[in-house]
Order: C-alpha cells, then structure tokens, then sequence
C-alpha cells in the first residue's frame, strides 16, 4: 500500500474529490468519507489517502493532468511506503 499526499488550492476541492472518487482512492473500508465543505479563497488543503499500489500511476495521472489545467494553483503530489495498517 502507498500514502499518496495531496496538497492543493481549497478552490480546487470539487476537483480533487472527483479525481479521488473516480481512482478509487476517497472513503474508507467500511465507513463514509468525512470531509468539510466551507471555501476560502487562496487557502490550500490536504489530502492523504492510503491506496493499493496498483491505484497510485493513474491517480496520480490524474492529479498531475488537474495540476497542469490549473497551473498557478500551485498543487503538489507526494507518494509513500506504508509499513503496515490494522
């Protein structure tokens, strides 16, 4: 499994929910995913999501292709090992 790290302009939010929901990699195992709605303009947000090694290329994907429509919002996207989970 990886940690994949998003770090992304708040405005972006919508955007970033649908890549994760169309890659497979928002909610949980067995419950419902919590995330807060309330936009400011010109703060940044965060997402980690824990995902299947085989879903982090075309999330990814994804994101780098959301990143380059929208340049200047300056998002960022790092990838992790994760050792273990329970």
């Amino acid at each position: 499994m990886k940690a994949v790290f998003l770090s992304y302009n708040q405005a972006l939010t919508d955007r970033v929910n649908a890549i994760l929901d169309e890659q497979g990699g928002r909610g949980s195992v067995d419950g419902e995913p919590h995330y807060g709605t309330h936009a400011w303009p010109s703060m940044n947000a965060s997402i980690m999501a824990i995902v299947d090694d085989e879903k982090v290329a075309p999330l990814m994907a994804a994101f780098r292709e959301m990143d380059a429509a929208t340049k200047l919002q300056g998002s960022r996207a790092f990838v992790w090992n994760i050792e273990q989970t329970y």
